[in-house]
């Protein structure tokens, strides 16, 4: 699925996109180097809800708040799930 957007850019923001777009550069079209950016962007965020949770992990660890590993992931989730409620 394709969709577009138009967006109003201020001028240092357009001469920054010209930049790094075109002969001698990574990117062909202002299009692929922006799809390029939001890509970078949604990794980043990604990876910092992952390292929120490794850091909750670790204070759960440091807490006590764990349980022994049965091997058996859906099993041991199930219980967790069974006891919160």
């Amino acid at each position: 699925m394709s969709s577009s957007l138009n967006l109003t850019l201020t001028d240092e923001l357009r001469a920054f996109i010209d930049r790094n777009c075109g002969d001698g550069t990574l990117y062909a079209t202002p299009t692929e180097f922006m799809r390029d950016v939001l890509r970078e962007k949604k990794e980043r965020l990604e990876a910092a809800e992952l390292r929120a949770g490794i850091l909750e992990g670790y204070q759960d660890a440091i807490a006590g708040r764990t349980t022994k590993f049965s091997g058996n992931l859906k099993a041991d989730m199930a219980q967790f799930k069974k006891r919160g409620s």
